[in-house]
């Protein structure tokens, strides 16, 4: 009787542990089916907060939770989940990444070691036929036992008995929950992820005088994550946000389609800390593998400034050098101000410019394009478009001479220059000589007076007439 009461009572303790760590309840499953609300804050540097609400119904006590269909690039050491509400009392005991995903090469890799059935079709009356092997290798291709003798590659169809437990066909979120009374709750999953990016990009159409330019601001959003944000609240900051650089990055490869938004309000803008925060008013769907475009700004009648630049270089002021060059490239800078009193004044963030300009038949062509960094309200916004066709320019050395010093930082030069700028243009154009002078100088001769750019640079304006040309010379003094 003591024996079958022992027997009785160690049976006993034995379900209670199994109960006690789920071993014989399924897990529970939660798919976008259960979500509520998702929100997405994408930051420039490929990194992303994600806020996925469920309503999920729970048991009492310990289950095990596969939150599926999360992102692939999620940083699992900042998943926190969380119960809404006061009554709440869903508390988390350990949580596991499950990223592997099920494919075929997975499952082969999976089954190393076990058997599977390769199925053979008859090639005259279609007769289906299984036999049994064993697989030995999956790397680089497939090595079978097969009865008494070894088998590369795949000879049929191969048939699984089961799916290993770690292979999922979504990327998911395993957690331990436990929870003091069964029923519905609503809980919120949250979590930084890589995959998801964005950047603004700029379309400008200037006017026939160059003086004025529309521009309309596009946010691009890339998603590379593996999974969709269905009707997401989506939200953009803009700014060098710090992040500890891993010591790998797992990488991710996949093929984004090309999807354009349709034009929408502007997006609403705010100060945080010391970023600034988009927040676009209406629901959007992120697609997996999808590049999008939402409306950012519009703004008409900003005033612009064209300019012409002829940009120099340092080394030939301190060695003879002759003639430096002919038909120089004179480049072309566009430059407003980002002011209310330019019909512009907003936070620009970091992105592309791109500028068209309408041709004498009424077509839009595009002139030219270049890359802004974030720029605040009240600063100047500089592109250059290109070079000048019809502005070009020859320079050379028409004097040098060391004057004093044979050492290190004692040395004196004194050189002079001759600058041509020829215009075909039917209008005058005037051109900024940009020159970057190293160590202590001084121009000692010029035929137009020059501004001091800053320590390590002079500039002059020099205008050349309609069809004609203009000579700049000057000579400079310099102690290194």
């Amino acid at each position: 009787m003591g024996r079958l009461m022992s027997g009785v009572l160690l049976m006993t303790m034995a379900l209670s542990v199994a109960t006690l760590c789920g071993a014989t309840e399924p897990e529970i499953l939660s798919t976008l089916a259960d979500q509520s609300e998702v929100r997405v804050t994408i930051y420039n540097e490929n990194l992303a907060l994600v806020k996925d609400k469920r309503r999920l119904i729970l048991p009492a006590g310990v289950a095990d939770l596969a939150f599926r269909e999360v992102s692939g690039r999620m940083r699992p050491e900042t998943a926190l989940m969380r119960g809404i509400g006061p009554r709440s009392t869903l508390t988390v005991l350990e949580q596991n990444f499950d990223f592997d995903l099920l494919t075929p090469q997975k499952m082969l890799e999976k089954f190393v070691g076990r058997q599977v059935g390769i199925v053979k079709t008859h090639p005259t009356t279609g007769t289906e036929t299984i036999e049994e092997a064993t697989v030995l290798s999956a790397n680089s291709g497939v090595v079978l036992r097969v009865g008494d003798r070894i088998e590369t590659g795949v000879p049929g169809r191969l048939v699984f008995s089961d799916v290993p437990a770690n292979l999922r066909e979504r990327p998911t979120l395993v957690m331990k929950v436990a929870s003091d009374s069964a029923g519905p709750q609503e809980v919120e999953l949250s979590y930084l992820t890589g995959g998801l990016g964005w950047q603004a990009d700029y379309v400008a159409e200037l006017d026939q005088n160059d003086r004025q330019l529309a521009l309309n601001g596009w946010v691009t959003l890339t998603n590379t994550s593996g999974t969709t944000y269905r009707n997401a609240r989506l939200q953009l900051m803009a700014g060098d946000v710090n992040q500890v650089r891993p010591a790998m990055v797992r990488d991710y490869k996949g093929k984004a389609d090309q999807v354009m938004a349709m034009a929408a309000p502007a997006m609403a803008e705010e100060s945080l800390f010391e970023y600034h925060l988009y927040s676009l008013e209406r629901p959007t769907s992120i697609m997996e593998n999808q590049t999008k475009q939402v409306a950012l700004l519009q703004a008409s009648r900003v005033g612009c400034r064209k300019e012409y630049v002829l940009q120099g270089q340092d080394y030939y002021y301190q060695s003879p050098q002759g003639d430096l060059g002919r038909k120089i490239k004179v480049g072309v800078y566009l430059g407003f101000a980002n002011t209310r009193q330019d019909n512009l004044g907003l936070p620009l963030p970091r992105g592309v410019v791109r500028v068209y300009k309408r041709d004498g038949g009424n077509n839009v062509q595009f002139i030219g394009e270049d890359r802004i960094d974030h720029t605040p309200e009240n600063e100047t916004v500089r592109l250059k478009l290109g070079d000048a066709f019809d502005v070009t320019a020859d320079r050379k050395q028409t004097d040098f001479k060391k004057m004093a010093g044979f050492g290190r930082f004692s040395n004196q030069y004194e050189s002079a220059y001759q600058i041509e700028l020829k215009n075909a243009k039917d209008e005058e154009t005037v051109v900024k000589v940009v020159e970057p002078l190293p160590g202590d100088w001084e121009v000692v001769e010029e035929n137009l007076p020059h501004r001091k750019e800053s320590a390590a640079a002079a500039a002059w304006m020099v205008p050349v007439p309609a069809k004609g040309q203009a000579v700049l010379t000057y000579r400079v003094r310099v102690r290194q």
